[in-house]
């Protein structure tokens, strides 16, 4: 069974980080649902949390980090891409770009890549604990509903090394997905940051 931790304890930080250094996974609240989270460099978790979840291979993880600069390893940010980015990041949008060498090493050879700097105060203090991107993905089996709370998140105990309980989600709906590879950029899927603000700025 995972250990359980609340999102208020004084040392939540350093024990999922350790979990995911480690090989780890972890369940954590976003503003938008629960998500898994492993290392973005453990390929061979990244295969477990695929097998949990029933994911299709083909189907990407999400990278989430705090900061841009951490992630322009692995993807390749046009100057229009960066723009939109600096305006609606942390926050509810997923951004599709297209992956460096060493980012298609780390998704199985993809050529493209989704990322997302979240607006939550609990993960973004775990990303820069961690320092390091990690790869995500919602707390669900792959076409079911995803968890906006512990209980539902709690269906997982057994399958995963520890889970966060940070509450209800804010929004407790999925970000909003923006393909930023080709023009014109398309709105891959409506999700809680009303798209309306987005096509405005594309």
């Amino acid at each position: 069974m995972a250990l359980k931790i609340s999102s208020m304890d004084k040392d939540v930080y350093k024990k999922v980080s350790e979990v995911i250094r480690n090989g780890g996974i972890a369940i954590v609240p976003t503003e938008t649902v629960y998500g898994f989270v492993v290392d973005a460099f453990n390929i061979e978790t990244q295969k477990v949390l695929y097998r949990i979840k029933n994911r299709d291979a083909r189907k990407p993880l999400v990278m989430m980090s705090h900061d841009i600069s951490n992630v322009r390893i692995f993807v390749d940010i046009s100057k229009k891409a960066l723009q939109i980015a600096k305006k609606f990041w942390p926050g509810q949008l997923t951004l599709i770009f297209s992956t460096t060498g060493v980012g298609q090493i780390l998704s199985g050879g993809r050529k493209d890549l989704g990322v997302r700097i979240p607006n939550n105060r609990f993960m973004l203090k775990l990303l820069r604990e961690i320092k390091n991107p990690v790869f995500t993905t919602s707390v669900n089996i792959s076409n079911e509903k995803s968890a906006k709370n512990m209980d539902e998140a709690l269906k997982f105990d057994e399958m995963v090394d520890i889970i966060v309980d940070g509450g209800q989600c804010k929004f407790s709906f999925e970000s909003t997905v923006v393909d930023m590879i080709k023009f014109p950029y398309v709105v891959v899927r409506r999700g809680c940051l009303n798209t309306n603000k987005i096509l405005k700025c594309l």
